[in-house]
């Protein structure tokens, strides 16, 4: 019992997507397939990356480092998903549903970090190729790389402090498919408003920063591509920067929804539908995008395959 009288709650009950039994059998079905191919496909970019001498390049590393945060972010929350799909009641212990948003708050800060180091290495490549092998020289990668997850490992520090600050002895049903920060919170006895505000603060800080950081980018990269006469070289160097720019709006765009948004501009189940396609569909979406719209990953892949091939 605690000090008001209360049980306290040592675990926690996840309600999930839907109660429709049939709907479950669909949905886990569905996101089943949607997590082998994130996990498939990003650690085929990692493999890729990490086999093919033409990909080691920044780029490329950091691409890597994103298909590794992809799948980390998708394993944090899938499992738990489909198991709600397949129980009747899918019980999580306190320390467990802790984890879960402490690793899910690390992954999603640290892709927002990649995203905008990604920018600036286009901006590096497109506006300053000359300085390039010095600007992101191994070191510099490797401090960009560091610098990304340490963002993740404080702002993940942020939320998990306001939360286990607070004690939880009211229900202990979560109306979501994961241990997320708002509904947790809503479970918690909480008198001032520090715990809203400071972690919003936070993820709303890193969001500005990041979104600053590859706006002022692409900026630079603008003008230089219209400094080039020609409309062929126009095209190929911007074609370089096309697909991040597509995974820069889809992550962005739901996270902006979710965490910048006032909470009483959408509902519950819009937040769960906007809540899977950033963690669930997104990191499946990543590599399809970096490797459908790349020459240079198609190109790899293809060199991959007639080894293979030959060796066969």
């Amino acid at each position: 019992m605690s000090g008001n009288n209360c049980t306290t709650v040592t675990e926690f009950i996840i309600l999930g997507l839907t109660d429709d039994p049939t709907l479950r059998v669909v949905l886990f079905v569905i996101f089943l397939g949607v997590y082998a191919v994130t996990l498939i496909s990003n650690l085929s970019i990692i493999i890729l990356i990490r086999n093919s001498s033409q990909l080691h390049t920044p780029m490329y590393l950091f691409l890597s480092h994103l298909a590794f945060v992809d799948i980390g972010y998708s394993s944090s929350v899938t499992p738990i998903m489909l198991k709600s799909f397949v129980e009747d009641r899918t019980i999580i212990p306190l320390g467990g549903c802790v984890a879960q948003l402490c690793f899910g708050v690390i992954y999603g800060t640290a892709e927002c970090f990649l995203l905008a180091v990604m920018a600036y290495d286009r901006y590096v490549a497109i506006c300053n190729p000359l300085l390039y092998s010095t600007n992101m020289s191994p070191k510099v990668c490797t401090l960009l790389l560091i610098a990304s997850y340490m963002g993740g490992s404080v702002n993940s520090w942020i939320f998990i402090g306001c939360l286990l600050n607070r004690s939880f002895c009211q229900s202990n049903k979560i109306n979501h498919f994961f241990c997320d920060y708002a509904p947790l919170l809503k479970l918690s006895n909480y008198q001032d408003d520090l715990a809203e505000i400071l972690p919003a603060a936070s993820a709303g800080s890193i969001i500005l920063i990041t979104v600053l950081i590859i706006t002022v980018s692409y900026v630079y990269i603008l003008f230089s591509v219209l400094k080039i006469k020609s409309t062929e070289g126009r095209s190929k160097t911007f074609s370089t920067c096309t697909s991040h720019l597509t995974a820069v709006i889809l992550f962005y765009g739901t996270i902006t929804f979710i965490y910048v948004m006032p909470k009483s501009s959408y509902s519950t189940d819009q937040n769960k539908v906007v809540s899977v396609f950033y963690i669930v569909l997104i990191p499946m979406l990543n590599p399809l995008i970096y490797s459908l719209r790349n020459n240079e990953v198609k190109g790899a892949l293809k060199k991959v395959m007639n080894r293979n091939h030959c060796f066969s």
